[in-house]
């Protein structure tokens, strides 16, 4: 039974949620130690730089470059990929798009997000009590 199905490894594409580069993808290009990466990021526009993995999270995707490869050739493998892409039709990426644009609601708008929630919610507790209704007059 496998545990865990993303590594840290050379080409894997990561996550910063912590730093200046918050919110962008970059590609890990080498190894420094157990707790530090070299990553870089040219299509989204990460300097290359050593992170800590606590700044990080790994996603699914995994580039094809070599160990220490220059800025040049991770861009190619980057776009080549398609992970950009891939990245925008992820789950992932559609939540955190979704929380940018709660946080930038107004009171207003989070009040008539509030009442359609609850129209929703009781249109489907209507419905339900209906359908243990009829379960019920036909047993």
């Amino acid at each position: 039974m496998v545990l865990f199905n993303k590594f840290v490894e050379i080409g894997r594409v990561v996550y910063i949620f912590k730093g200046k580069d918050e919110g962008k993808l970059a590609v890990i290009t080498n190894v420094v130690d157990g707790n530090k990466v070299l990553v870089d990021g040219p299509s989204t526009g990460v300097q290359r730089s050593v992170r800590n993995f606590k700044d990080l999270h790994l996603t699914k995707y995994v580039v094809n470059i070599r160990v220490g490869q220059r800025t040049g050739g991770v861009q190619k493998a980057f776009d080549a990929a398609n992970v950009i892409g891939q990245w925008n039709e992820s789950s992932w990426a559609k939540k955190i798009a979704q929380k940018k644009v709660r946080a930038g609601l107004t009171d207003y708008q989070r009040f008539k997000v509030l009442r359609l929630k609850q129209l929703r919610n009781r249109l489907i507790a209507n419905e339900a009590g209906k359908l243990r209704k009829a379960a019920k007059k036909a047993n």
